[in-house]
């Protein structure tokens, strides 16, 4: 699956990445990746941009470590994204609600 098939989920399930510890943008790619059975691989392009939103937004905060001589900037969930991961859960249901009513099970 790609980004377009999530469209208007990704910052939920960023937060919901987030939530079981902190990570870096690589790391968020390969547990989405992971913890959807591998059918979901987003590119860096897409996750990248979507972390530097949550940051402006506060949900999420960053900052700059060094591993194995390499910088890299790892991400962790703040009280606002936990306010906002929990209304992102709850829009996904509503929808999820939703597309089963007109679509059928």
């Amino acid at each position: 699956m790609d980004a377009d098939g999530i469209h208007g989920q990704l910052d939920t399930l960023i937060l919901a990445t987030l939530k079981r510890g902190e990570a870096h943008g690589y790391a968020i790619i390969t547990a989405l990746r992971e913890h959807s059975g591998e059918r979901l691989d987003l590119p860096s392009g897409t996750v990248y941009p979507a972390l530097r939103r949550l940051e402006r937004a506060g949900h999420v905060s960053g900052k700059w470590t060094q591993s194995s001589g390499r910088r890299r900037r790892v991400y962790a969930i703040t009280d606002d994204g936990l306010t906002a991961l929990d209304k992102g859960r709850q829009s996904w249901l509503t929808l999820r609600e939703v597309m089963t009513a007109v679509l059928g099970t």
